[in-house]
Order: structure tokens, then sequence, then C-alpha cells
């Protein structure tokens, strides 16, 4: 028999819950307690993330912040509900998914716009799907670094309040212990939330989700007279500036079914990431890709895939399947305009100029061909205009003509003139610290052991990733060779 939860809520000083997703109606969700967990413990509290929620510290230090975070507690005001939804995984239809191991306290107002709070491993749901409805330390440290590692790149993505601990067995690949990561976003509704009520014929349910969606999220889009044309066009956008956003910071996603896109073009359900170490455009992070389906060089094209099924969702509500092929169009104007312009960024140019398509491209073939070490290669870039800077870039090539060929390339695009404004520029740009598998690997064996300094000192690091933070360059050095063996898939 599962424990359940028998205290009376808790108070949270200075927050007001409220709840918009639960006003959609019992078609969209069950409503359901979490699942305590025996003897929790304090993993992780991101400070940052807590005080721009309104959450004051003391109370985040207290043993009814542990207890509710953990789910074992319920705070005054929440509604926990575990959503529904479906979606192609790997390409192919899976139908009716949901929130397996995900349960939603609730949301409450914010400076910066309301947020929903959600436990993720807080127990079994309807919808787990012979799943235990629990997560483990190690993926749960993977999340919370990682989705703060993105916000610090300034990269769309939910973000991560907590992680707690629990020694109770879960059994993976290997036995390992229980935790729940506390995670936050305006809205955590899928392209699968969609897809569900379309291909189940529940017409009525799928135009509430859009309006529900446009209401709250894209009100521009009621103004049009074809408003869920508009809405998939936004979408659209967005998921391009995402993409975007991931191929220049050499992110891969690892496992992007149309489930785990956000329908607010945010990163969202992190497994199998990787940031690239040596560059190699058809990486694949996920063990599970057997097909390289989420390879790193594929992300872009997935992502269209996936915005052309959210349109086969919608079309119950578009007028005619023209107009959502023209809101689709978008994106591919959209994503290639983006990324050109980070890549700009990242190269210290501060115009657009016809020849730059020819030097990014240049530079990803240079990049590729000697696999050279992506978030360094930009990092010591940004130093290239000075003699030492320039020999630190051309020694991590052993193909030193092709270096030099393209080197010659780069300088004829920029001038001296710039050289202040491109540095810094660039130093804003290309981060020095990203969270690389082996350093989460360490993080991760050390709080097996009840040390969690390394989780707390790659937290500080990757929430301010641009800056220098002396005496932590071997955070921001080479991969050891063992990194190269870490394997990563769908459990992660």
């Amino acid at each position: 028999m599962n424990p359940v939860i028998d205290e009376p809520p808790v108070a949270i000083p200075g927050l007001k819950w409220a709840n918009r997703f639960a006003t959609l109606g019992a078609d969209f969700y069950t409503e359901l307690l979490p699942t305590p967990l025996p003897s929790p413990y304090w993993v992780s509290r991101n400070r940052a993330l807590a005080g721009e929620l309104g959450l004051q510290e003391e109370w985040l230090a207290s043993e009814d912040a542990l207890a509710v975070f953990t789910g074992n507690q319920l705070a005054q005001g929440l509604q926990p509900l575990a959503s529904v939804y479906s979606g192609h995984q790997f390409g192919q239809w899976a139908g009716q998914l949901g929130d397996g191991r995900a349960i939603l306290l609730g949301e409450i107002d914010t400076a910066g716009g309301p947020q929903e709070i959600q436990l993720k491993g807080a127990g079994m749901t309807p919808y787990s799907r012979m799943g235990d409805g629990r997560a483990v330390l190690r993926s749960s440290i993977r999340e919370y670094l990682c989705s703060e590692a993105m916000h610090g790149l300034g990269i769309p993505t939910t973000r991560a309040l907590c992680v707690t601990g629990s020694d109770a067995r879960v059994r993976r690949e290997e036995i390992e212990t229980a935790a729940v990561v506390t995670r936050t976003s305006p809205s955590f509704i899928r392209f699968g939330h969609f897809e569900h009520f379309s291909y189940s014929g529940q017409h009525e349910q799928l135009k509430a989700l859009a309006d529900f969606v446009i209401d709250n999220f894209y009100p521009a889009c009621r103004e049009s007279a074809q408003p869920y044309a508009d809405l998939l066009q936004a979408v659209s956008e967005r998921t391009a500036g995402l993409m975007a956003a991931w191929q220049a910071a050499g992110f891969c996603h690892g496992v992007m079914n149309t489930d785990n896109m956000s329908i607010l073009g945010l990163t969202i359900d992190y497994g199998p990431f990787q940031f690239l170490d040596a560059f190699d455009p058809g990486h694949i992070c996920n063990h599970s890709d057997t097909q390289g389906r989420y390879a790193y060089n594929k992300q872009p094209n997935i992502a269209y895939w996936n915005l052309f099924c959210l349109g086969q969702a919608l079309l119950p509500l578009i007028a005619e399947q023209d107009q959502a092929l023209a809101a689709l169009e978008s994106y591919k104007t959209v994503f290639p305009q983006a990324l050109e312009a980070r890549m700009r960024a990242k190269l210290g140019l501060p115009d657009a100029r016809p020849e730059d398509k020819a030097l990014i491209e240049n530079t990803f073939k240079l990049l590729a061909a000697d696999k050279v070490d992506y978030t360094i290669f930009w990092r010591r870039l940004c130093h290239f205009q000075s003699p030492e800077g320039r020999e630190a870039v051309r020694d991590l090539f052993l193909d030193r003509a092709g270096h030099d060929a393209w080197a010659l390339q780069y300088s004829e695009r920029t001038t001296p003139a710039d050289i202040g404004l491109q540095a810094d520029l660039m130093l804003k740009t290309n981060p020095k610290y990203v969270l690389r598998n082996h350093l989460g690997e360490q993080a991760i064996q050390a709080a097996k052991l009840n040390d969690f300094s390394g989780v707390h000192t790659l937290l500080t690091l990757l929430q301010a990733p641009f800056e220098e933070h002396p005496g932590h360059d071997s955070h921001a050095g080479f991969p050891p060779d063992w990194a190269a063996a870490i394997e990563i898939s769908c459990s992660s």
C-alpha cells in the first residue's frame, strides 16, 4: 500500500496560488496527490529562482519546504493534478501518454508573470504506463543543472527550483535512489496535448485548449481572422528561434518527440541531453536513439516535422489546409535568419553582410574536420585579435593550412577599429562554462556519497556562464578521455 499525505496543508508565506490549467476541466487531467518519500533531504536549492518566485529564504530553509517539494506535504491552495497528452515518439504515433511522473501543484503570480510549479518524480499517475512514477538522483541533478545552464545562456527553458532526495530504492538499469526535482514554467503544455484531442476526435476540447493557449500566451492571435493558423505560425517562429539557439550553443536535446515540444517554444524535459565536446555535426547524444533520428545536425528538421504534426492536430480548427501550410512556412525563413544572427554574434560581427553565410559555413566545416572542442574554440576566438589569442585558436587545429585559410577569411571580415567592441560582444555571447557530461557525472557521483558541493559549484558557474569565475578554470577545460565513454539514454 502506498503511503498517503495525512497532515493538514501548510501555508507558504507571501504566495497566492491559482491554477488556470485546472479550469479546462476533467477531460484534460486527473486530480491526485503526490506519493510521499521516506526521510527526504535537500540536494540543492536555487535561491536565485526562489527570489524571483517570491519565496522567502527562511521558509525555503524550513522542514515544511522540504516536505512540500518532495511531495510529502501539501501547501494551502494547491490543486495537484497530472495532465493527459499524446504524441509521436521516434517518428511513430504512440497514442495516449501523459504526465507519468510529473504532478502540477499549481500556479503562482510572480513579478515576471504566472508560473506553474511541478514536481517530477513524485509518484505514479494514471498515465505512468507501467512506470513507477519516480525520478532518480542522477536524472534529477542533470535536469536541475541543465535547465539553469540554459537559462544562464539566455535560451528559453523551463527552470528548476530545487532537488530533494531520499534513500528509497528505484530500479532503472541498476538500483538507484529516488529524487524529486521541482520545476517551473509559465506552462507545461506540449504539442502532444493538441495531438491527444485531435486524434481522439475531441474537437470541442481541442478548441478549448487552443483558445486557452491563445488567451493566456498568444493574445495577438485573437485579433486575427484566422486565430488558430496564426497560433501555429507564432509557435513555429518561437520554435525556430529555439532551434537556432540550440544549434549555436552546441546543445543536443536527445529526444525530440512531439510530447517533449513546448507550445511556448521552451526547452523542456531534460533527459539524454548533451553539450558538444568535439564538434561532430552527426553526434548522437542519446544511447537509445539507435537510428540517429535526433542527432545534433538533424534537430532543426525534426523541429519542423514536429510542427507539421502540430499543424495536423490543429486542422479541425483551421479553415483550409493551405492556411496551415502557410503558417508552417515561416519556420523556414525564421530559423536560418535566427541562426545566422547568433553565429554573427559568436564571430563578433556587429553588422550583417552577404559574405557572412559563407564564413559561417566555413567555420562549421573547419571545426568538423578536426573535431575541435566547440565551447573552447568560441571562447578562445574572443581574443583572436591579439597575437597570443590568435595562436591559442590555431593550436586547436591539426590542419594548420586549413585554419590559416579560414583565419585569413575571418580577418578580412573584421577591422581593427572593431577590436574592443568585438571582444566585448563575443565574451557576452560565447560562454566559458557549459554543463559538459563529465562535469555532471562528477557532481552526480559525489552526490551519491552525500557530497552536494559539486552540484552547488556547478549551479553557481552555470548561472553566470560568461563570467571568468577565477579559480574554476578546470571546469572550463578539455574533457578527460573517459568522458567519451559516458552513455546517456532515455532513462537519464
